[in-house]
């Protein structure tokens, strides 16, 4: 939980012959801690810097452009005291090949952290600690997503343009589905009941709905709104042509 720069700190006042109690105090850093740095002074395995606020590169761009539309449908960030960051994304038993995508997602943005995964009833949460979340997703803030503004970063929105299907991925495996739908027709003098496929997408955010739309006009995808009561709720994509698209590129969950 705490990163290089806080180790050789911690180390050099040590060196100095400050004890474990004086730095344990400034530091906000436990005594076992420091104990286990001068007995092992490099750290079990390498510092993974953050690629956003450290050396200003992007992360892998397309296990990223998945993580983010995962983040944005089902996600939050969660600060402890110490300033470290808890990524949680939810993802129902009912589909687990999307647990192991969504961990195998947050293991390629941020090598260097654990994963975990934390069962709650129906689903469970694919989790990570780390101090540079927020700097990997910027739209982080006080309150539900639906009441603030959600807006990408331009390095978020070149990473988007460039993994526009990754990106559709990530939102449809969160906050959408793929589904059997059923409409009649008088064909002959008869009616006759008609299925066919589509893609959902529901989210109460505009903002989040209008990154998908506008990913899905870029891909050449038709959609329409869906309304509940009185207002926007959900994407639905219908046309045969439009689905063969999202079929081959997203899928349904599994």
């Amino acid at each position: 939980m705490y990163d290089i720069h806080m180790r050789e700190r911690a180390l050099s006042l040590l060196s100095q012959g400050r004890s474990l109690n004086s730095v344990s105090g400034e530091l906000d850093v436990s005594r076992s801690a420091l104990r286990s740095w001068q007995a092992r002074p490099a750290p079990l395995r390498p510092e993974i810097f953050c690629s956003r606020c450290q050396s200003g590169t992007e992360p892998p761009p397309a296990a990223y452009a998945y993580l983010l539309g995962l983040y944005l449908g089902d996600g939050c960030l969660s600060a402890s005291p110490r300033g470290v960051y808890l990524l949680r994304i939810a993802c129902a038993d009912a589909w687990p090949g999307l647990i192991a995508a969504c961990a195998e997602a947050v293991r390629a943005v941020r090598p260097g952290n654990r994963v975990g995964l934390v069962r709650r009833q129906g689903c469970q949460y694919v989790t990570s600690y780390s101090k540079h979340w927020p700097c990997l997703f910027p739209q982080h803030g006080p309150g539900r997503k639906h009441d603030r503004r959600i807006v990408l970063e331009p390095w978020q929105q070149e990473i988007v343009d460039a993994w526009r299907w990754e990106f559709v991925r990530g939102l449809v495996h969160s906050d959408g589905c793929r589904n059997m739908n059923w409409t009649t027709r008088v064909v002959g003098g008869e009616v006759k009941r008609y299925t066919y496929p589509r893609y959902f997408f529901t989210n109460v955010s505009d903002d989040i709905r209008r990154l998908y739309t506008d990913t899905l006009d870029a891909l050449g995808v038709e959609w329409r709104t869906c309304v509940r009561g009185g207002r926007p709720y959900s994407v639905s994509v219908a046309r045969r042509a439009s689905v063969a698209l999202m079929d081959a590129h997203v899928g349904p969950k599994h």
